[in-house]
């Protein structure tokens, strides 16, 4: 059992920076690799970024491709989201998750299907 939580959600205008964390816990070395996902009002959740557990994938959605970095600190057992030139559109709830199942391709963990343990979610709003 793998356990998640993130931090870090906020107000922030337009142009600014906010930084979010997700803290893993529970059976991490089962974990391949995590990833955020963001749900705005009234649309499906959709896929932000992802990062292998271990080694150094990243893969980016196009919308935040330049402006959102993914990191992670295994000694800490926490991903962090940098997120900079914050748009209005980036406006949702940002969600946390860790896959347990491995595929070659990072691509592939856009899928929400490949991720058991989800977080709660934080709350990030971009006034413009």
């Amino acid at each position: 059992q793998v356990r998640v939580a993130e931090s870090g959600g906020g107000l922030v205008q337009a142009g600014g920076s906010l930084r979010l964390s997700c803290a893993a816990s529970g059976r991490t070395s089962t974990i391949y690799a995590m990833t955020w996902f963001r749900q705005a009002e009234g649309k499906e959740r959709e896929f932000v970024t992802t990062i292998r557990w271990r080694g150094d994938n990243a893969y980016y959605a196009n919308s935040v491709t330049g402006r959102f970095t993914i990191s992670r600190d295994n000694a800490k057992n926490t991903v962090y989201l940098q997120m900079n030139s914050l748009k209005s559109e980036d406006t949702a709830v940002y969600y946390c998750a860790a896959s347990d199942l491995y595929y070659p391709p990072i691509t592939y963990y856009t899928r929400k299907d490949l991720y058991r343990y989800w977080g709660q979610g934080t709350q990030v709003t971009v006034s413009s």
